[in-house]
């Protein structure tokens, strides 16, 4: 069964009188017990398509087109009701730099006992606190402290749990090693890879696409607010199509490599008034003259790509 389905999604922010399109005619679809990457670089409207997701947009921001989950379309869905039935039960999410959130005047504890509170959680709080913590590894005696109390990895490791405290199929998280060392990010990934384990499906938001190839069967690389090339995970490592994936690839270091990593040139086109054509053609080695038409969206072994040198 379908867990997640995104079709045609649109998400405009209206800035000092413009439109900003941060997400535009984006489609993908995520199965139970799949996990998914979304990569790009800053700015390409990865973090937005979460947040439309869980429907926390700030209130200058429009949106159009259709999300379902489990079969259910829940953007014409009310705050309350999604709140009530979704949010956080369904779907969850760890937001950027969420770990950066806890109320230093709280014991950790104190800030889980809120969360159960605001969902109406009618069963044995204590219980599913300590299912919470055991879930990331944590011992009970981290409850008792106060944020500076604990390491930056063990605050990700609460924020994380309190995503999972009320059991939900699905967990969005942005950016979940930003700002960790090595060591600890590779503590977190090892905690998300446990979790896909036992039947979480996993949107992993990353710029990072070597972190993302640890946790995702597919991934879709998102470019100035379009998904230019969605497919397995394999396929695309193996056989890049759009010449911004493999940009991409070509700037992770390799240790059996000695190739000098060539930075792309150039700057990502505004959102404000992006170009009609292909949003790549400025900074791509391969544009032809037709790529200032729409590119087309083109189908491939596990996705589509959408580049006018595979038509």
């Amino acid at each position: 069964m379908v867990t997640l389905s995104v079709n045609d999604l649109v998400v405009r922010y209206q800035s000092q009188g413009k439109d900003v399109q941060a997400v535009d005619h984006v489609s993908f679809s995520c199965k139970d017990n799949e996990s998914i990457g979304i990569a790009g670089e800053s700015g390409c409207g990865k973090s937005t398509l979460g947040l439309a997701i869980m429907k926390t947009l700030q209130g200058n921001a429009s949106v159009a087109g259709e999300i379902l989950l489990d079969g259910r379309s829940i953007l014409p869905m009310p705050d309350t009701e999604f709140t009530k039935e979704i949010r956080w039960k369904k779907v969850s999410m760890v937001f950027q730099g969420a770990m950066n959130s806890l109320d230093p005047v709280f014991t950790i504890k104190k800030q889980f006992e809120e969360i159960l509170k605001k969902h109406n959680f009618g069963g044995d709080h204590k219980q599913a606190i300590e299912y919470a913590m055991s879930s990331v590894g944590l011992a009970h005696s981290v409850l008792d402290k106060y944020p500076h109390e604990i390491s930056g990895g063990m605050k990700q490791r609460v924020i994380i749990a309190m995503a999972l405290i009320l059991k939900p199929k699905m967990l969005i998280a942005d950016e979940p090693t930003t700002a960790l060392d090595v060591l600890v990010q590779a503590q977190i990934m090892i905690l998300l890879k446990k979790l896909k384990k036992e039947g979480l499906s996993i949107m992993l938001i990353s710029h990072d696409l070597g972190i993302i190839s640890e946790i995702a069967e597919k991934v879709g690389i998102m470019y100035a607010g379009q998904i230019v090339e969605f497919g397995n995970m394999e396929d695309i490592y193996k056989n890049p199509k759009h010449p911004y994936t493999i940009a991409l690839l070509d700037s992770i270091p390799k240790l059996n490599e000695t190739k000098k990593i060539i930075p792309l040139k150039g700057n990502p086109p505004s959102l404000v008034n992006p170009p009609s054509g292909c949003r790549f053609y400025d900074r791509c080695p391969q544009a032809m003259e037709k790529c200032k038409k729409e590119p087309p969206k083109i189908k491939t072994a596990s996705g589509f790509v959408m580049c006018w040198l595979h038509e």
